[in-house]
């Protein structure tokens, strides 16, 4: 498959005609369905431009910036949170109460062979997935827009990170992964509680938890976070909850 590449994206935005239409494949969300994707790949990528793909429905996996384009469905739909807006709930701040024994700390750069043990260990064990280490590697460091890698240790173990994309406008959530071992302390929650505050004290107005599919129960969490802004199919974000 040929993607249109970009050492660096140019000014404006992509044309809807340059970009890659990726053949069907198996929906990872929802039993019975097919996925269609539209792609580019860059190297590199201002966090303004970035930002504006977001709104546009565009998340990224390493270099490759994708949005689905399935044939008949509108199910997967981009989710942010308004920083200010945003309440916890009760049992998100027993959450965040529960793990204050957690030292956090945000870097632009990390040991990698650290967290990418972990990685591989959250996939074998939480997903039962395997990772070449590899492609693993890639999809965690390799990033074409400014990128920052949050740690969570417990008496000095790291059992917790996540990798968030990060603009004067936006805080993106690309991935997030903990110690299977700990499940018990709701990591993903606290995870996305942190860089929401992390968002707030740096000022930056949004926070975006990628696609949210209403019917799929591994989604289900990003629609916790309240109130929140769904894109619709016009292009406008409006409040969802």
């Amino acid at each position: 498959m040929d993607f249109c590449y970009y050492p660096a994206l140019p000014a404006g935005l992509l044309d809807d005609d340059i970009l890659t239409v990726l053949p069907e494949e198996r929906c990872p969300y929802l039993p019975g369905r097919r996925a269609r994707y539209r792609a580019f790949l860059a190297g590199h990528m201002s966090a303004t431009q970035y930002h504006r793909l977001m709104d546009r429905g565009f998340r990224r996996s390493s270099e490759l910036f994708y949005q689905p384009v399935c044939a008949g469905c509108r199910e997967c739909v981009p989710i942010r949170v308004p920083v200010t807006g945003f309440a916890p709930s009760k049992s998100q701040r027993r959450v965040w109460r529960q793990n204050q024994d957690l030292v956090v700390t945000a870097r632009r750069t990390e040991d990698r062979p650290e967290l990418l043990t972990l990685f591989l260990k959250y996939q074998k064990q939480w997903h039962g997935e395997e990772r070449a280490e590899e492609g693993a590697e890639a999809y965690l460091f390799e990033s074409p827009v400014e990128t920052e890698v949050f740690t969570y240790r417990l008496k000095g173990r790291l059992v917790a990170a996540g990798v968030c994309d990060v603009s004067r406008y936006s805080l993106s959530s690309v991935y997030f992964y903990f110690d299977p071992e700990l499940g018990e302390r709701s990591l993903g929650t606290l995870g996305a509680l942190w860089e929401i505050e992390h968002a707030r004290a740096a000022g930056i107005p949004y926070y975006y938890l990628g696609y949210w599919v209403r019917d799929c129960g591994a989604m289900a969490y990003k629609a916790k976070f309240r109130p929140f802004e769904v894109l619709g199919a016009d292009g406008v974000w409006r409040a969802g909850g």
